[in-house]
This record gives structure tokens, C-alpha cells and sequence, in this order.
């Protein structure tokens, strides 16, 4: 195409052709993006919520960055399982909290054959809404009426597998009132210890359908229902649930103490603004943890101890007592006087230390700090459960959990007496 005199368009206009050029450049490149779709945005990593920020030890919250490490199967064939959403779980009501807090209350709740308002209760609601998989990790066991809910999910397709321990697990199965685990076995749902080893598989933690954990210092028995003081923490989170089944998986193939892998720097999750930290010892060494925790206090220390005889952890906090913080604790009085024990520790350092009412046991193993961080789960604050046993603790940080978890303490602490006059001599 020319104008009038033979010059060209393009040689007249070349302002215009680089427009018109630019033009059909834009809409070929917009032709190459799908109708209705939007660029995919990538989410950045979520940002570390230390619980602590001394230099000894580092914080050991730390962003995921490892490769997600796929489970291991927990059938004895060697088909390789991969574990994946149950998407046949129920959608969470957005009304339901992602956690509950329980205690035993054996002033008033002390009869097994009246399970109503029990923590028994609670799990076999737990258990009866169950659909796909119920893995537990847990020291002991005689309730009946949970061996019977167990039985009954696994005859509707549930896959119930349950790892305990030799001594105090699938050996004191024979003795009265026991039986229990030999009517799980029976209807076919598998039952496995940790293998004649001299230290304990102490663990108490349930995982329900890869969405519920359930855990705390509460074995399934009688006297830990009925008897004892206890608590339970539940949490309702599949990221939460992953972390204790990988840890279930390496118990059931057979991996047990210092020598377990590792995943600590996995074992995070944040949920509603919440950060929550998993321990599990051997090979985690929880204590080194706990012992950086109390070194961050600013306000605030309160512990229910079974047993406390870890001295570098009572030295930390008689050091954040002597820095101003406000540090009280309730003992178990059977063995609190013995060998080994800080209880005297604490008392001759004159710290605020009773010995616990219970004529059965105060079983706790918990520290609140700050009236904001909740530290729950299997483990005594002692180095052989720390260095040999297989332990769970929860680190959170939640206000409002911290209040459950104080107003148990006050409740204990006006139930417990001071130590008496002359108990110990100190140096």
C-alpha cells in the first residue's frame, strides 16, 4: 500500500508501526493465558515464632525446609505406603475449637463403673466417631470399655494398631483385672511392645483418622482415670496428627531410644496464631529444651511434678527465681523425699514447694510459663526418661490454654501441704 507522491505507510508513519507492532505483540502473549484462570501465587514460608530467644541453646523452631520424608509402611509387607488426606473425615465445624483440655477429677469422679463426665468417656467418643485409623502409643492399659469401642471400630473397617510396653504393657496383660490387650489381639487388631528393652515405651498419645492427636500424662487405666491426677490435651490439626504418626511409624518398625532418627526441626506447626512444638525423647532431648524455655521466663513458673529429679532444670528455675520471676511447684509426695529428688533442692533454696493431697498420685507432668506457655505430655523431668525412654512433650503458646492449665494448678496447690520442719537438712 503507497499514498499519493509513492512514498510508503511504512516509511511516512514509523512512529504509528512501532505502536501497531507493540499492539499485536500485547494481544498474542494475552491469547497465551487460559481463559478464567489467574496467575498461581506461591506462598511464602511461614515466618519462625521461637518460643524462646536465648543463645543456649538455639531455638529449635525453625521454618520446614527439609523434604517432606514419606512415612514407612506399617503392614510387615514391604508394599510401599504412602499416607494421604482422609477425605472422608468430616469437615471440622468452624464453631469447633482445634483444641480441648481435660482433667481428671478423682474427688468427684472416681467410680469406673460411672464413666459419665470421665476422660474415659471422652476417648471412647473419640474412638466411636473414628473412621479410618486409630494408632496409639501408650504405657499401659485395663479399661474394658475402651478394649470394647476398639473392637468395634476395627469390625467396621477401622485399622486400630496399638505399641505399648513389654513390662508394664503385654506382660502385666496376665495378671487380675488386666486382660485387656488379649481381647484386642483376639478380634485381630495388632499389638506390638518395644522388645524386651530395660527402658520404658512411656508415650501416651493417640492419632485419630491423621486429624486428631490426643495426648498428656493420663495412661488408659483405672487408676490413671479414677485415681490420679491427670490431664489430656487434644488437638485437632492433620499437620499436628502427621508429626505423631511418624513418630508411631518408627515405634511399630521397631526403632526405639537415643537412636531414633530425628526430625526435630519438622516437628512444628502454627495453628490459629498458636506455635506448637513436639519433643520426643531419646533422641529429641527434651530437657535441654525445657531448661531454655525457663531461662526465657519473665514472669512466671508453675510445675506439677510425678518426678523431678533433673537438677540442671530445678537450678534454672531457682535462677530465674533469684532474677525476680515468680516460681511455685507441686510434688507427688511418694518418693519427693527420696534420693534423687529436687524437692529438697527447691525447699532449701526457699522456694514456694508442696508436697501434693492426693492419696493416690498427682501424675502431671506439666510447666506453665508466663502465664502463656503450656509444656504437657508423658514425660518426667528426669534424665533417664530423657536420655532412654520413648517420651512425648507439647510445647504451646496460648493464653487461654495456659488458664486452664493454672486454674488446675491452683486447685491442686490448695489441696497440697507445705513441707514439714525438718524434713531435710540442708547444706
Amino acid at each position: 500500500m503507497s499514498l499519493r507522491g509513492g512514498r510508503s505507510f511504512r516509511h511516512s508513519n514509523p512512529n504509528l508501526m512501532r505502536i501497531i507492532y507493540i499492539f499485536l505483540l500485547i494481544l498474542l502473549l494475552t491469547s497465551c493465558i487460559p481463559l478464567g484462570d489467574s496467575p498461581t501465587s506461591y506462598p511464602l514460608p511461614p515466618t519462625q515464632i521461637p518460643f524462646y530467644a536465648s543463645e543456649t541453646p538455639a531455638p529449635f523452631i525453625v521454618p520446614v525446609t527439609d523434604t517432606p520424608i514419606i512415612l514407612p509402611p506399617v503392614t510387615d509387607t514391604e508394599t510401599p505406603v504412602i499416607i494421604v488426606p482422609v477425605v472422608d473425615t468430616p469437615i471440622p465445624d468452624p464453631a469447633t475449637k482445634w483444641w480441648e483440655v481435660y482433667f481428671t477429677d478423682p474427688l468427684a469422679i472416681n467410680n469406673p463403673d460411672a464413666i459419665g463426665g470421665s476422660i474415659e468417656e471422652k476417648l471412647i467418643q473419640f474412638i466411636n466417631n473414628a473412621q479410618t485409623s486409630i494408632h496409639i502409643a501408650s504405657f499401659e492399659f485395663d479399661l474394658t470399655p475402651v478394649a470394647d469401642a476398639l473392637i468395634a471400630a476395627k469390625n467396621r473397617g477401622v485399622d486400630v494398631k496399638w505399641v505399648t510396653d513389654d513390662e508394664n504393657g503385654l506382660k502385666y496383660d496376665t495378671q487380675p483385672g488386666r486382660g485387656q490387650f488379649a481381647l484386642l489381639k483376639a478380634a485381630g487388631i495388632e499389638v506390638k511392645d518395644d522388645d524386651g528393652r530395660s527402658a520404658l515405651m512411656h508415650n501416651k498419645f493417640w492419632i485419630f483418622d491423621q486429624q486428631i492427636m490426643w495426648t498428656g500424662s493420663t495412661n488408659i487405666t483405672k487408676s490413671g482415670i479414677f485415681k490420679q491426677n491427670n490431664n489430656v490435651l487434644v488437638v485437632r490439626s492433620p499437620d499436628v496428627a502427621y508429626i505423631f504418626e511418624r513418630e508411631f511409624q518408627e515405634l511399630w518398625s521397631g526403632q526405639f531410644g537415643p537412636r531414633a532418627p530425628s526430625t526435630l526441626s519438622n516437628q512444628w506447626a502454627i495453628l490459629d496464631g498458636t506455635p506448637i512444638q513436639v519433643l520426643f525423647s531419646a533422641e529429641d532431648h527434651a530437657l535441654i529444651n525445657l531448661i531454655a524455655l525457663v531461662n526465657d521466663s519473665k514472669v512466671s513458673i508453675r510445675f506439677l511434678a510425678f518426678s523431678f529429679t533433673d537438677y540442671p532444670l530445678a537450678k534454672a528455675m531457682i535462677d530465674r527465681s533469684k532474677a525476680g520471676v515468680d516460681v511455685k511447684g507441686v510434688y507427688e509426695t511418694f518418693s519427693s523425699t527420696g534420693t534423687g529428688s529436687e524437692l529438697k533442692t527447691f525447699w532449701c533454696a526457699q522456694l514456694p514447694v508442696r508436697q501434693d493431697g492426693n492419696p493416690s498420685f498427682l501424675h502431671d507432668k506439666v510447666i506453665i510459663i508466663d502465664n502463656s506457655i503450656v509444656v504437657t505430655g508423658s514425660l518426667n523431668y528426669s534424665s533417664h526418661a530423657d536420655d532412654a525412654n520413648e517420651e512425648n512433650v507439647v510445647i504451646l503458646d496460648n493464653a487461654e490454654i495456659a488458664a486452664l492449665y493454672l486454674q488446675e494448678f491452683d486447685k491442686l496447690w490448695n489441696q497440697a501441704h507445705d513441707v514439714e520442719a525438718g524434713t531435710f537438712t540442708c547444706e
